[in-house]
């Protein structure tokens, strides 16, 4: 899989007073980027914070890549899917504020059958989570018209643009 990027706090605005050392814990985690019939694509709508995101999460010990992102996709978009090919990029976020080094995988993905109801958990039912469908072109402007009011809003934010945007390279060719 292609490295798209690697984001730091400087990326997201954040400037850092000293430079210090951070002990990193590693967080493997999966996105996709998944159609539906009509050629639109997932997004979660985090009201709370004012942003949207890519369905997909953490890779649970033990688990797989693909056996995490149908198992995240079903549980925030209520959808079985099945994967157009294998994964297409990769986004490593530097957390210092969690000390938390976060490697994203991310795939194009088709629904599979009818869609479902999302099963959010208590904490993205109080961050307001909404599943949206749109076009390609719409989730990217989306994202870009975002405006995260929090640190971890402004990490997914930049690394679900550069998903998006090398996925529209990838389906214009």
């Amino acid at each position: 899989m292609e490295l798209l990027r690697e984001i730091s706090e400087e990326d997201i605005g954040i400037a850092p007073e000293t430079k210090k050392e951070v002990v990193y814990k590693l967080r493997n985690a999966v996105r996709a980027v998944l159609f539906n019939e009509k050629n639109q694509i997932a997004l979660l709508f985090v009201s709370k914070n004012n942003y949207h995101k890519l369905p997909g999460g953490g890779v649970e010990e033990n688990e797989d890549l693909t056996a995490a992102l149908k198992r995240e996709s079903r549980e925030e978009t209520g959808c079985e899917i099945e994967s157009q090919s294998e994964g297409f990029g990769v986004v490593i976020e530097y957390r210092d504020q969690f000390q938390q080094l976060q490697i994203s995988y991310c795939f194009l993905t088709n629904l599979v059958g009818e869609p479902g109801v999302p099963g959010f958990t208590e904490e993205e039912l109080a961050d307001g989570f909404e599943l949206r469908w749109m076009s390609l072109n719409e989730a990217i402007n989306t994202l870009r018209q975002d405006r995260p009011d929090n640190y971890i809003g402004k990490f997914i934010k930049e690394r679900d643009l550069i998903f998006l945007l090398k996925a529209k390279k990838l389906i214009e060719k």
